[in-house]
């Protein structure tokens, strides 16, 4: 299986492009938002649409229900699909999908970028950002038993080569789901601090945390902190732990996907408290 990788920020018109993409590269199959689709229909998953809130979202598009993962992965071994076209964020993010997913990490990255131009992009996120609007990329009429009563507008698309007469390669559909239609939902980096300064103090042999920096980037953060560890501890040990820590609780308490999580072992405590 080849995995190709669509990356661009949200609301810049990924999904409206998917088609197009994967009609040129000679893909069938694409994975968005939770949804597992090919030739326009769509096979297994739920769409991150249907949450209602835009971190719920967020952990259903990459898949982080163990349940979800495992209906898709079980029809991707059914289909054996020889080119998978997977949308995310980041490149990072399409790598949590396709591990996730246990398929292989992809091979070639297109940007949002290289298919539509710099206006197509702005206006792209102008509707997302004033009318909430979303793309699917599968017909109305499929959209339309899991979406009930949300906005489904259907949208036919078409596509033509040099010395081609202009040919219809699907449908995709509008829709403005239910975390769209109640405004946003801000985490701010001081709660996110918050909660990485306390999931690092419940590491053992972990005394205090002096420092804790937090990097917001579109759907992800990064994180820096500096801890006072126990004297007589390994201390390799303890910072791993508070990575593996901060970042598995993290990403379940808030959504958001950890890009980095460094850990700096400023001094030591030399007796216990």
């Amino acid at each position: 299986m080849e995995v190709y990788a669509l990356v661009g920020s949200t609301g810049t018109g990924k999904s409206h492009r998917a088609m197009i993409v994967a009609y040129q590269e000679g893909i069938d199959t694409i994975i968005d938002d939770g949804l597992l689709i090919k030739d326009g229909c769509k096979l297994a998953g739920r769409s991150a649409k249907r949450e209602a809130t835009a971190l719920q979202a967020v952990k259903r598009a990459i898949f982080l229900d163990p349940e979800h993962a495992e209906e898709v992965k079980k029809r991707l071994r059914e289909e054996n699909p020889e080119r998978v076209l997977v949308l995310g964020t980041s490149l990072r993010m399409v790598c949590r999908i396709t591990d996730s997913l246990s398929i292989p990490r992809p091979t070639r990255v297109i940007r949002i970028e290289d298919v539509a131009t710099e206006r197509e992009i702005k206006l792209a996120r102008e509707l997302r950002e004033t009318y909430g609007m979303h793309v699917i990329p599968v017909p109305t009429v499929e959209v339309k038993k899991d979406f009930p009563g949300y906005l489904v507008d259907p949208l036919k698309y078409f596509f033509s080569k040099k010395n081609e007469n202009r040919r219809k390669i699907g449908e995709k559909s509008i829709i403005r789901p239910k975390f769209s239609m109640i405004g946003k939902l801000v985490i701010t980096e001081h709660a996110v601090a918050q909660i990485v300064t306390i999931v690092a103090l419940q590491t053992p042999d972990v005394g205090q945390v002096t420092k804790a920096q937090v990097e917001m980037s579109g759907e992800g953060v990064k994180i820096r902190l500096e801890i006072t560890a126990r004297y007589g501890c390994f201390l390799p040990d303890v910072a791993r732990a508070v990575k593996k820590k901060v970042e598995t609780n993290l990403e379940s308490l808030t959504g958001l996907i950890v890009y980095g999580v460094h850990v700096i072992v400023k001094s030591l405590e030399t007796q216990h408290k």
